[in-house]
């Protein structure tokens, strides 16, 4: 079970970074070398805040290497001299947010978003050079930034969690997750490997996958290195895939290797066509509930009683659901019981519609127009689980198409058994290729068309954390560039570049 903490957003709290005129470069410089403040800059239209580490920086038309902070004022054009593009680019970060600020006399502000458990330990950072990090009210109508527990990579404070992080392009793709909504990362992950697995339900493909996951953990090859943080979610997959290939009983095509442990697709479609179905109207049922309590965390209750994703939509999924079960059972009363409750549900999602209109007839017709798409959608897309039984069914034809093919050529002598051997990888090879990208690409449709319309009605943004590494000059005259008797240490992820 997830715990309660890692179902939402870490919590933001609105912050002010103030300082005597002074002392608020040591301060920003702290500030980065903790990599726990967005700081808000100046707006398009404001001021020119470029100042002149930028202009050296643009003097030398070479690449910046990765931004480096001096933990003093440096000589900008000993810094230009030595081609330290990595000190320059920092400066003129500095030298931005410092153009950024709002003064008053002698001191000068600027604000930004702070994680709420990091705010004691970053404003005891900036008190010993006089700093303070004052928090304010969040201002009405903003939303703060998004970081998500243990799936950004971006934020010191919060190491990346493997499985949860190599399930976050899921969430991503679709967008940042606003503030106020739970995190779906954990939840969508699983649901979409066990999708994958049903219509990629062959246990030899499945254990490929699972190599394959061991290969990307391992780095190998090295061209895809990069993509090492998604060996879990591969693993995922091909274990879902496994599990469902012993299940139907299918290792590399119907070999007999393993037993059918619950049914075979080409023997009985309609049974795998039901269970695909009947799933997926757990999953949108799943889904209206965490669109509930995104509305009401967004908006309040009259935001999740009026929505189509929210209360309204969810009675009226459930009652369309109770008239099919009359349609399917025969049963009188969950035909009157489901017409009921879809009633109030239509009616609810028709003061939720209405009130987003103009108004008069107009607004009448468009509302009615909103309702019937309503109510064909949720028909719609439960129907559309049933493609987790077609492709599953599409891969156990190849499958038993390859294997037809095999034992009929095994049986022609030596030359028969060769050519057999062939088309038996060759088959499997292609069957693997085609599988895996018509299985994934599905799974994301589900996902995304089915089940993230309903938790999602808007976007958030990421949060960006000010993190630079600070390069510590001992010994060394603060005005001089280069620090002949200075030893330098960095702090950060660019110690050896620097």
């Amino acid at each position: 079970m997830l715990r309660a903490e890692a179902a939402a957003p870490v919590r933001m709290r609105r912050v002010a970074i103030v300082a005597p005129e002074k002392a608020l470069r040591e301060s920003l410089v702290r500030i980065a070398e903790a990599g726990c403040v967005e700081i808000d800059l100046a707006g398009d239209g404001g001021p020119d805040v470029r100042g002149p580490a930028a202009t050296c920086l643009q003097r030398l038309r070479t690449e910046p290497a990765q931004p480096v902070l001096s933990d003093a004022p440096p000589d900008l054009d000993g810094l230009e001299r030595e081609g330290r593009t990595d000190l320059l680019a920092g400066e003129a970060q500095l030298e931005e947010r410092l153009g950024s600020a709002v003064r008053h006399g002698a001191v000068a502000a600027l604000a930004g978003w702070c994680p709420e458990a990091e705010m004691g330990v970053t404003a005891a950072r900036i008190a010993g050079v006089g700093g303070a990090l004052v928090p304010l009210r969040t201002p009405r109508g903003v939303d703060p930034p998004t970081l998500l527990i243990g799936a950004d990579t971006t934020h010191p404070a919060y190491p990346t969690r493997t499985l949860r992080h190599s399930f976050t392009p899921l969430v991503n793709t679709y967008g940042t997750v606003p503030y106020a909504d739970l995190d779906p990362t954990m939840p969508a992950g699983i649901i979409y490997v066990v999708m994958f697995g049903l219509m990629f339900g062959d246990a030899g493909h499945g254990l490929l996958l699972v190599v394959v996951a061991l290969m990307l953990r391992a780095g190998r090859p090295r061209r895809v290195a990069a993509l090492r943080m998604l060996w879990p979610f591969v693993a995922g997959a091909g274990l879902a895939a496994t599990s469902a290939g012993v299940a139907y009983g299918e290792f590399f095509g119907p070999t007999g290797v393993v037993p059918v442990l619950w049914l075979e697709p080409l023997e009985e479609p309609m049974r795998l066509l039901a269970t695909a179905v009947g799933l997926g109207a757990v999953l949108l049922a799943v889904a209206y509930a965490a669109g509930i309590v995104n509305r009401w965390r967004e908006g309040g209750p009259a935001a999740a009683l009026y929505a189509t994703t929210g209360i309204a939509g969810a009675a009226l999924y459930l009652g369309l659901a109770a008239v099919a079960g009359y349609v399917w059972l025969g049963q009188a009363a969950y035909g009157v019981v489901g017409a009921v409750i879809a009633a109030v549900g239509l009616a609810l999602a028709g003061v939720g519609l209405y009130a987003t209109t103009a108004g008069g007839p107009g607004g009448a017709v468009q509302t009615g127009i909103q309702l019937f798409d309503a109510v064909v959608r949720i028909g719609s897309n439960v129907v559309s689980f049933a493609r987790l039984a077609a492709f599953g069914l599409t891969h156990a034809a190849l499958g038993a198409i390859v294997w037809d093919g095999t034992t009929a050529l095994a049986s022609r002598g030596p030359v028969g058994v060769v050519a057999a051997v062939l088309v038996f990888l060759v088959g499997n090879a292609l069957a693997f290729a085609l599988e895996a990208l018509v299985a994934g690409v599905q799974a994301l449709r589900l996902e995304f068309y089915e089940l993230f319309s309903r938790l999602f009605e808007g976007e958030g943004r990421p949060f960006r954390p000010w993190h630079l590494p600070v390069q510590h000059f001992k010994g060394a005259d603060a005005g001089a560039w280069p620090p002949a008797a200075a030893q330098a240490v960095v702090r950060g992820p660019a110690k050896e570049e620097a």
